[in-house]
């Protein structure tokens, strides 16, 4: 068995502020293949696509490959599979015939289809109790929430507490150039020759990828000058932190000896987030592995607060021991599987809407209190 205190001096106040990891990746290809990075709606200024930051007039850009919410979602379920599952409860949400574990809920504790389940009560009071300065309740439900953090942005009224990220990650890339890809879609045969729609319906529909005969595949297709990838050629890096800082800000409560506890148990978690090596397929055409190349200018090391860097040598057999040690310690909460309540969403979603319609009220109200003449 671990050590229990081996980490301790990671809780002291005078310990690193956090751990940081920078890695070189490249594609599976090599250094120069192509990859293809997460794609983004428009919004404003941005029309959408891949999200390059230039930097003017260097010429130099930045490419989001994966963001820290993506990263967070990708890292989180290690702990639903051995021999990481142990050391967490499995919380498992029935809804008809899926089964989804809170590991994989995006918003986690804070989900709304964990909100409207039998589980509803104990979040809330979890939650008002980490108000309070106790996140020991909200360990034995949702533990992972403290590491990857939790907002409870729709909990009840004064209780929409909110958890930073104590473990975050980021993959970018760096001067990338932009590519594109044209492709064709040709029919196996003339459905207008076959009488199932006009010539004349034919030509509107081709190169009109709106049109149903285009989106249904009836009709010869063209995909013109569409995302084709990047080549990065300042590389790739992994980013990624362990505040620790902010993991010595969770207590349970004034009582020193469970905070300890608390503590060293959500830093297990934390270190095993932290240097597990998680699956290289990120999505069609982005697979990524370490870059060998550039395995000197990886970096891996603990940083505190006046600025200095000392190297760190925690591996993931020595992180899963001292998480297991103290998992031991602290006690991980109960596994259980919950339905989801149909009615308790309803109610979820005309509260929402009750609590609109009284801000409107109330805003016109007080224009009308505002609007009188002399």
């Amino acid at each position: 068995m671990a050590d229990v205190t081996q980490f301790d001096r990671y809780l002291n106040d005078n310990g690193p502020a956090a751990l940081v990891l920078r890695e070189w990746l490249m594609p599976v290809e090599g250094p120069d293949g192509v990859l293809f990075p997460a794609t983004y709606a428009g919004r404003g200024e941005f029309g959408g696509g891949y999200n390059i930051n230039d930097h003017a007039p260097d010429g130099s850009n930045v490419c989001l490959i994966d963001s820290v919410g993506s990263q967070a979602n990708r890292i989180e379920p290690l702990f639903m599979k051995a021999p990481f599952a142990a050391l967490v409860p499995q919380i498992v949400i029935r809804a008809g015939e899926k089964e989804v574990n809170i590991l994989e809920a995006g918003h986690r504790a804070g989900d709304a289809l964990v909100r409207c389940s039998s589980l509803e009560e104990d979040i809330e009071d979890a939650f008002s109790a980490s108000i309070k300065g106790d996140v020991r309740k909200l360990a034995k439900i949702a533990p992972t929430s403290l590491v990857f953090g939790v907002w409870n942005s729709r909990g009840r009224k004064g209780n929409q507490e909110k958890r930073p990220r104590l473990v975050a990650s980021t993959i970018r890339a760096f001067n990338v150039r932009k590519l594109t890809r044209s492709a064709v879609y040709a029919a196996p045969v003339d459905y207008s020759e076959m009488d199932v729609f006009s010539e004349e319906d034919k030509q509107k529909a081709e190169g009109d990828e709106k049109n149903p005969l285009s989106k249904r595949g009836f009709v010869n297709a063209l995909a013109s000058w569409t995302h084709g990838g990047i080549i990065a050629d300042g590389g790739i890096r992994r980013d990624a932190t362990l505040g620790l800082a902010a993991l010595r800000l969770l207590r349970a409560g004034d009582d020193n000896v469970e905070t300890i506890k608390l503590q060293r148990y959500i830093l297990g978690l934390a270190l095993i987030a932290f240097t597990t090596h998680t699956s290289s397929y990120l999505r069609q055409g982005c697979m990524l592995v370490r870059n060998p190349v550039k395995a000197d200018d990886n970096e891996f090391v603990e940083v505190y607060a006046n600025g200095d860097r000392e190297p760190l040598n925690v591996t993931e057999k020595q992180a899963l021991e001292f998480a297991e040690a103290a998992a031991g310690e602290f006690g991980v909460g109960d596994s259980q599987t919950v339905d989801f309540d149909k009615k308790r969403a309803v109610n979820d979603i005309k509260k929402d809407a009750e609590s609109k319609s009284k801000s409107k009220r109330g805003a016109k109200k007080k224009d009308d209190d505002t609007s009188g003449g002399e």
